[in-house]
């Protein structure tokens, strides 16, 4: 395994992060805890979470991914050995979490809600801390899940980002969250985070979580230079859109199981005709080059210089593999070359 320095801290964390959305929903507990045993067993040491796992969203499984996790850290004993991030939800999208403390509309980033999210995160993790608190998308009205164009809404109301850092930097103190990190945010917010973090000496965010992978790179455009200049880094989600880069679904193809079987009108983002002839284009060159396509998908998220880790998820042990597999996989520049080819015939057409 590989480690790249967390932001601007003194932590290490692996390379490839154990994303863990699908415990608790596609994946049983034992089958979780098989994952993570495997994970860490193969160096490991960085897990994801958020208070609304499992995916997909409802109020029957709510919670339900910390908790699984929590119950691993119990019997193994190993809280120690884990870089845990989880993230706090805000109002809008994913829909209408209206389970989740006071609802929707009133889901924000102020005190009440934080502390409430934190500790019922805390509880179901059975931990008493988490070493990379996440705001989950921003509580603005910003392009994020697929939407590319900033709509201005002057009616937006939302909690000031001074005021979310002075919450964030009380669950800080309290020991509850060691550091604090950005995720679906725009280069704007990320900027506006780290300049008001300086000036008024509150936590600084050390990560954005955002889609990264082949077929959506408009990480590239901006946020990019961002991450790289502020050593505030990307860790890359979905970097198989969500499975597709691994061919499965190639051929209108319904793996049981599988997510866009599961859920066929979730994630339209990742459904274009214009994706699909991308996602053939990268599964037949990793054929010929003989690397299994998941393998070759995340190896390229992997290397990438704005990147801190890449987190990979899976609901079998063979994908979970292949996934992990990339570490070991560096792409030449010749293959690089060839993958901008690709790239540059239509850029981004999952988004």
């Amino acid at each position: 395994m590989k480690y790249r320095k967390l932001g601007n801290t003194n932590i290490n964390v692996s390379v490839i992060c154990l994303g863990t959305m699908t415990f608790g929903e596609q994946n049983t507990q034992d089958e979780g805890f098989e994952q993570m045993d495997y994970a860490l067993d193969r160096g490991i040491n960085f897990f994801d979470t958020a208070e609304l796992y499992a995916v997909m969203p409802r109020k029957e499984t709510y919670g339900k991914t910390e908790e699984i996790i929590g119950n691993w850290f119990r019997e193994r004993k190993n809280r120690d050995k884990i870089i845990l991030a989880s993230k706090i939800a805000s109002k809008g999208d994913p829909g209408d979490i209206y389970w989740i403390r006071d609802g929707s509309d009133k889901l924000n980033f102020n005190k009440k809600n934080m502390n409430e999210a934190i500790d019922g995160s805390l509880k179901r993790l059975k931990t008493d801390y988490i070493d990379l608190y996440q705001l989950h998308w921003p509580e603005r009205k910003v392009p994020k899940f697929g939407i590319l164009d900033f709509k201005y809404d002057p009616n937006d109301e939302w909690v000031q980002i001074e005021e979310v850092l002075h919450n964030l930097n009380t669950l800080v103190k309290a020991g509850k969250v060691r550091h604090v990190g950005l995720s679906n945010e725009t280069p704007w917010g990320v900027m506006k985070y780290l300049q008001i973090s300086k000036e008024k000496k509150l936590p600084r965010m050390v990560s954005i979580q955002n889609v990264y992978s082949l077929v959506n790179r408009v990480f590239d455009v901006a946020n990019s230079e961002v991450s790289i200049r502020e050593e505030c880094g990307l860790l890359a989600y979905s970097p198989l859109a969500g499975g597709r880069l691994s061919g499965k679904y190639i051929g209108n193809k319904k793996p049981q199981n599988a997510r866009y079987t599961l859920w066929p009108k979730r994630f339209s983002r990742h459904h274009t005709k214009r994706g699909e002839v991308a996602i053939e284009k990268y599964f037949k060159l990793a054929k010929e080059l003989g690397i299994a396509p998941a393998t070759f998908a995340n190896a390229f998220v992997n290397d990438r210089p704005f990147v801190t880790s890449n987190i990979i998820g899976a609901t079998t042990m063979e994908q979970l593999k292949e996934n992990i597999d990339s570490i070991e996989v560096t792409l030449s520049k010749e293959i690089l070359d060839q993958i901008e080819d690709i790239h540059l015939s239509d850029p981004n057409p999952c988004v």
